[in-house]
């Protein structure tokens, strides 16, 4: 495993990693390769999506609270995983991710409140009334977010509520048993909750699927005219090193800023092989990830100040993403490598930080 050693030199968090172990990273034992903190330098929170059970391995939970200064639950704050077969709460990993967070100054956005893939069973099976099986989820929110009140200070209220292509409502467990305007309440409930807590929608594809982004733009127009609170949307930046094309992106940020909502990009990972033509990593095609991770970068930074939330990387280390799974390719669409060591990308990133 590499050791971290941090240094400061003029005003920048400086990491020094050195690889112990040649045979992952090609690296020299005894060499060590110094960067630049990404949360030394940003202006806004720079974050990482976190499972629990890394927080015992070095130098993984080093880097993470080195580098980054926000957190998110990969998946230990999705209802299915808070809750056990019969509706109990498990609160364990989840605490242990704010507690972490916590020591080392970090924020946390708390992903997801309510996701149709999340929905456990024990809710899902529910037999109650329509009218019991709201008050059960508001229950649930109002719960969640009290637990965490004082060391969350955003959520995600309701993830990928569209259909792909149509942007029409899903048809799942919450529209059906709450009706299609369930989402307002899912806000309202949120906010009774937490009243200083910035709720955000999350979502994928609202780049280049027209006509998601248009009812996603649409909701939140008929929110706003109601009093229904809403902060911020994040826009899942699941992309790759050549689509979708950069003005397309920029379009839908100005979309939600003259809306006076704040942007999370919040699950930002840039492919590298979408056709599969790779089995392992070019210079070429790091480059290109590299250029693609600086434009974004560059251009989230050219937004007011007060709409910059977060950037959010999904996943720390290319092993670790769920697109080599997803997709069944090699893939290579993180800031680091296997063996922890930045990327090109991780230089694209701190150069339009600094740049811009």
């Amino acid at each position: 495993m590499p050791g971290v050693r941090i240094l400061w030199l003029a005003g920048f968090m400086v990491l020094a990693v050195a690889c112990k172990d040649s045979s992952v990273t090609g690296q020299d034992p005894e060499t060590m390769e110094e960067y630049t903190a990404l949360r030394s330098v940003a202006s806004f929170p720079v974050g990482v999506a976190l499972q629990s059970n890394r927080l015992n391995l070095a130098p993984h939970s080093e880097i993470t609270r080195t580098v980054f200064n926000s957190v998110t639950a990969e998946y230990e704050m999705k209802m299915r995983h808070l809750t056990d077969p019969s509706g109990n709460y498990i609160w364990t990993r989840a605490d242990q991710l704010t507690a972490f967070a916590k020591e080392y100054e970090m924020q946390v956005h708390g992903h997801t409140l309510v996701w149709h893939q999340s929905t456990p069973l024990w809710l899902e099976n529910f037999n109650g009334t329509d009218v019991e099986f709201e008050g059960v989820v508001q229950t649930y929110i109002t719960d969640v977010i009290h637990r965490y009140k004082d060391d969350i200070i955003s959520w995600d209220v309701i993830n990928e509520a569209f259909e792909d292509g149509s942007g029409a409502l899903r048809n799942s467990i919450f529209r059906r048993r709450m009706g299609s305007d369930y989402m307002a309440r899912l806000f309202q409930y949120a906010r009774s909750a937490d009243p200083n807590a910035l709720l955000f929608y999350n979502d994928y594809g609202t780049i280049w699927d027209v006509k998601k982004r248009d009812s996603m733009l649409a909701m939140i127009d008929d929110f706003q005219a109601r009093g229904i609170p809403i902060d911020g949307v994040g826009l899942q930046m699941h992309i790759t090193y050549n689509t979708p094309p950069l003005s397309d992106i920029i379009a839908v940020m100005d979309a939600i800023v003259q809306r006076g909502l704040k942007i999370h990009i919040s699950e930002m990972d840039v492919r590298v092989n979408p056709q599969g033509d790779l089995s392992q990593l070019t210079n070429a095609r790091s480059e290109l990830q590299k250029k693609r991770v600086n434009e974004i970068v560059a251009a989230f930074m050219d937004l007011p100040e007060g709409s910059r939330f977060a950037i959010t990387w999904w996943g720390l280390r290319d092993p670790e993403s769920w697109l080599i799974d997803f997709w069944g390719n090699p893939e290579w669409p993180l800031l680091f490598d296997s063996g922890y060591r930045p990327k090109p990308a991780y230089e694209g990133f701190l150069e339009a930080l600094i740049t811009n």
